[in-house]
């Protein structure tokens, strides 16, 4: 017996058996039940192209959907100025939102995975604050937040790069912390989480100190970068965030039945020889790798993460076949609707995407736990 034949699903949902048959039925009934699940997912794929052309559509210059859809193809789209907001500012930032949403939610569900823990999010390992103290620190130093002279630019971070390279280098460097504790003390998830939480907390006391002591321009800038918000990222960071999410990404559809495996039990995991420890590893990097990149040029983005893998769970069940697959769209989605929103919900003025996953996120999470939904 092979990874690929043991019980996925750990809700009660069907498993295949070494004779093509789904708990004693046919593969006739197996078709039509893993065909509900592929079922799902194209149809989140299909929602998700939908809302990027209302995505792209909506905003302080209203663009008609038929515009949209000729602009992207090459036809006449409008005045200049239309097609410059299309190409200029729309697409980036949904294909950003769409990009981030989807590696935040990979990431999440990989978490969980391998730290075996519901509440397992992008974040758990402490690389939000690890990012948010090394942004401050790239601030400090080189004095890269600045006031701006009306409310759209009222803070402006002049050098970002620089404070970019900062929050990614301090978010690695969590990731390399937790590595060294592991091979210490053992790659359990009990050493991967507190270790986490003891490297969060460090982090957050430091980002207090950096922001009791900097004067109120260099603070608000401080403040300013946490937002998270997908409108920050251009033509290029785009390309470096799609980049690490989909090979990130595809590593762990790649290790989709060692997950399934680790699910099952870790003497299971190991009797159908899956390198536990190193599937742990791999996968905590591969997560970190994503967050970091993420909140290093977009800012912290919570709840994506937490709640899609959850989402999905109710869908598709656990088989990580279906699993992982299902929560990247999911996660586009739910970031593609939150950037919408918050940039319609009060126009001309602009809210931080961050905020609307957050009032999203928490009604969505608490609802499944009200509905009894074993997470």
């Amino acid at each position: 017996m092979t990874a690929e034949e043991i019980p996925a699903d750990k809700s009660g949902e069907k498993t295949e058996n070494m004779n093509g048959e789904v708990n004693g039925e046919k593969t006739g009934d197996y078709k039509s039940y893993v065909s509900k699940k592929y079922t799902a997912i194209f149809l989140g794929i299909a929602v998700t192209v939908a809302m990027f052309l209302v995505s792209i559509s909506v905003g302080s210059v209203s663009i008609p959907i038929p515009d949209v859809i000729s602009t992207i193809l090459g036809g006449p789209g409008g005045t200049s100025l239309v097609e410059r907001v299309i190409w200029n500012i729309r697409i980036p930032q949904a294909l950003t939102a769409i990009a981030a949403g989807a590696g935040l939610a990979v990431a999440g569900v990989a978490m969980q995975s391998v730290l075996r823990n519901p509440l397992a999010s992008p974040f758990t390992l402490g690389l939000s604050n690890a990012a948010a103290f090394g942004a401050a620190v790239g601030i400090l130093i080189f004095d890269a937040g600045m006031t701006g002279s009306n409310m759209m630019d009222a803070v402006v971070i002049n050098n970002p790069y620089l404070t970019t390279g900062m929050a990614f280098i301090l978010s690695m460097l969590t990731t390399v912390i937790i590595l060294a504790i592991t091979r210490i003390r053992g790659a359990t998830p009990e050493t991967m989480v507190l270790a986490g939480v003891a490297i969060s907390s460090l982090f957050a006391a430091g980002l207090m100190a950096v922001q009791y002591f900097v004067d109120d321009t260099r603070l608000a800038s401080i403040v300013f970068w946490q937002f998270g918000d997908v409108a920050r990222a251009s033509w290029s960071e785009l390309g470096l965030i799609t980049l690490i999410v989909i090979i990130c990404s595809l590593y762990v559809f790649y290790k989709r039945w060692d997950y399934n495996a680790v699910d099952a039990g870790e003497e299971t995991a190991m009797g159908l020889g899956v390198n536990v420890d190193r599937t742990r590893i791999m996968g905590m990097v591969a997560a970190s790798l994503i967050s970091a990149i993420v909140v290093s040029f977009l800012g912290i983005i919570g709840f994506v993460g937490l709640v899609c893998p959850h989402m999905m769970r109710r869908i598709v069940g656990d088989d990580h076949r279906f699993l992982i697959p299902a929560t990247l769209v999911c996660g586009s989605l739910l970031l593609l609707v939150a950037d919408t929103v918050a940039r319609t919900i009060i126009a001309p003025h602009i809210l931080p995407v961050a905020v609307l996953t957050a009032f999203l996120g928490a009604p969505i999470f608490i609802y499944i736990i009200i509905k009894g939904r074993r997470i």
